[in-house]
């Protein structure tokens, strides 16, 4: 999934035309340190720039792992000039992935304390060239992926009902698709969610609504067993349990991908091991 032109396109944007910065003689060994608590995640991305660099990954945890402050993630070894260039891509792929998978395991755990079956889901809000390091990321922090591209399912929106209507829309795109695709119809009211599960959605998308509409919601559609609910917009993880306890089958959320901050990750080198180091030591 990830290609050398990607990781070539991460080192051009970093190295620039004329590194002199990196220019240091003779080999080394590398470590990234969670500097605080959190859930892993991107290091396929880090192992993929290292390896790329003629660097060897000589340990490292795996994705989805929960780590404390101090707590090594990853080490390497090879020539001290590609370990430094390609430290900064590796901590800020790993950080910005690590940072999703946390934010996700935070929701998914206030979630499980409501319902065991509710899944939470990431959506289409990624930053471009990244929605796979992202995707992967909400996985590994315990959440669904949702759709991968436009190909992946049919999301029937406002703006398709406008054009079309809401039966009409389903219809259209029902005549269009694979056996193998899902509908999914998004939805304001209790009552058109009825009505896009009875002209023939897969999965109905219940979109700013109050958690008591969506539980209005999801009783309707028990009418549908073969329908999905999903809840979307405004959900976060101060009220993801209101939402999580209506019953519905899904929770999407664009800021576990859009919003989350990056995990503090720092990168060390030389040979020193102890952990006054790792906590305090410089970080380029």
């Amino acid at each position: 999934m990830i290609t050398d032109a990607d990781i070539e396109r991460w080192l051009r944007e970093d190295v620039g035309h004329h590194d002199v910065t990196n220019q240091v003689p003779g080999e080394t060994t590398g470590r990234l340190v969670a500097k605080e608590g959190g859930t892993v995640a991107g290091l396929e991305a880090a192992h993929a720039v290292f390896e790329y660099l003629s660097c060897d990954v000589t340990d490292s945890v795996e994705d989805g792992t929960r780590v404390e402050p101090g707590d090594r993630v990853l080490e390497v070894e090879g020539p001290a000039r590609a370990v430094l260039r390609g430290e900064r891509v590796a901590v800020n792929l790993a950080g910005h992935a690590s940072g999703i998978a946390t934010r996700t395991r935070r929701v998914v755990d206030v979630a499980r304390t409501k319902s065991d079956d509710v899944r939470i889901a990431a959506t289409r809000k990624t930053t471009p060239g990244l929605r796979g390091l992202e995707k992967r990321a909400v996985v590994a922090g315990g959440g669904d992926t949702h759709r991968l591209d436009l190909s992946h399912m049919v999301m029937v929106k406002d703006n398709h009902v406008a054009e079309m209507g809401l039966e009409g829309s389903i219809s259209h795109f029902r005549e269009r698709v694979s056996f193998a695709t899902k509908i999914d119809v998004e939805v304001e009211t209790v009552a058109d969610a009825s009505r896009a599960a009875e002209a023939g959605a897969d999965i109905v998308l219940l979109d700013n609504m109050r958690p008591a509409a969506v539980r209005d919601a999801v009783e309707a559609l028990a009418d549908y067993p073969r329908v999905l609910a999903e809840a979307s917009g405004g959900i976060t993880l101060e009220n993801v349990s209101e939402y999580a306890s209506t019953g519905v089958d899904v929770v999407s959320m664009g800021s576990l991908t859009h919003s989350a901050p990056s995990l503090d990750l720092s990168f060390y080198t030389g040979s020193s091991g102890d952990s006054s180091a790792d906590a305090g030591g410089p970080e380029r």
